[in-house]
Parts: structure tokens; C-alpha cells; sequence
């Protein structure tokens, strides 16, 4: 079975496993969910329906978001356990994807809690993903700024 996905998914030309940690059956998972890139105008749009963007309440004065209960938790979990590989440590203490690390630790220096922290890393690589969807091209590595706290996202 895991032969023929890959056949199938080598046909359709996409380039979603020059991400690292995406493998063929990943990949496969993420387009299978997705569908046509196009139906979505935009990466919100995609983050909506994938149930990652936060649903906002408002009533009289105050206002709070919540966790959307709609959407496909099938890619939302599947983003999920990459956003998860992103930001891990090996045993070495060399991060899987340095910026990724970077970027969650930066979050949590802010004051963001780990968990919030973790749906920003959700949704950037829904950014990353329906960018390279939409263009067809393939993951580039961003490069750490040292000098600067800019984090340079390219997918």
C-alpha cells in the first residue's frame, strides 16, 4: 500500500516531503485532507478549515477566543505531529529545525504558554504548506538572523 501511495503521489508532482520530517505517507495525508489548494483564497482560509485559526467571541465588552470545534481534525492532528517534530530536541541538544526552535522559543520568552506557543508553529507551517501547494515548489531552509529577531519564514 505505502508502495502505491508513493507512485501516486510521485505523479502528482508535489514537492511537500523537501520539508523536513515530512515523509511520503505524511505528505500523502496533508494533500489527501487538503485537496485542491485552490478552493482556499488564502492560508487563513486553509488554517480555518483545518481548525488551527482561533474562532473570536466577543459580548458587549469582553472578547475571547476559543478552540474552533469544527473543522478536519484528521490534518489538524497530522499538522499537529509535524509542529510537534519541528521544534524537538535530539538527544545531542541540536534542534530538528533550528528556526522552528528558534521561533517557539521565542513565543514562549513573550509569555506565551507552550501550547500557544505550538499553535503559532501550526501556523506557520500552514503558511509553508499552502504556499508550496499553490506555487509547486519546494521547501527552502530559512536561514537564523543572529544580528536581528527577524525570523525569516520562506516556503
Amino acid at each position: 500500500m505505502d508502495k502505491a501511495i508513493e507512485e501516486l503521489y510521485n505523479k502528482m508532482g508535489c514537492t511537500l516531503t523537501t520539508i523536513p520530517g515530512v515523509n511520503v505517507i505524511t505528505a500523502a495525508k496533508i494533500v489527501s485532507e487538503i485537496g485542491d489548494v485552490r478552493r482556499f483564497k488564502s492560508a487563513s482560509k486553509l488554517a480555518q478549515f483545518a481548525a488551527i485559526a482561533p474562532l473570536k467571541i466577543s459580548s458587549s465588552n469582553s472578547e475571547k477566543t476559543e478552540k474552533r470545534k469544527e473543522g478536519n481534525r484528521r490534518l489538524q492532528s497530522t499538522i499537529y505531529f509535524l509542529a510537534i517534530q519541528m521544534i524537538q530536541v535530539s538527544s545531542k541538544g541540536v534542534p530538528r529545525n533550528p528556526v522552528f526552535r528558534d521561533y517557539y522559543e521565542r513565543r514562549i520568552k513573550e509569555g506565551k504558554a507552550s501550547k500557544q506557543a505550538l499553535i503559532c508553529i501550526f501556523r506557520r507551517l500552514i503558511c509553508i504548506i499552502y504556499g508550496m501547494l499553490k506555487t509547486q515548489t519546494e521547501y527552502r531552509m530559512p536561514q537564523l538572523k543572529e544580528d536581528t529577531q527577524d525570523l525569516e519564514m520562506q516556503g
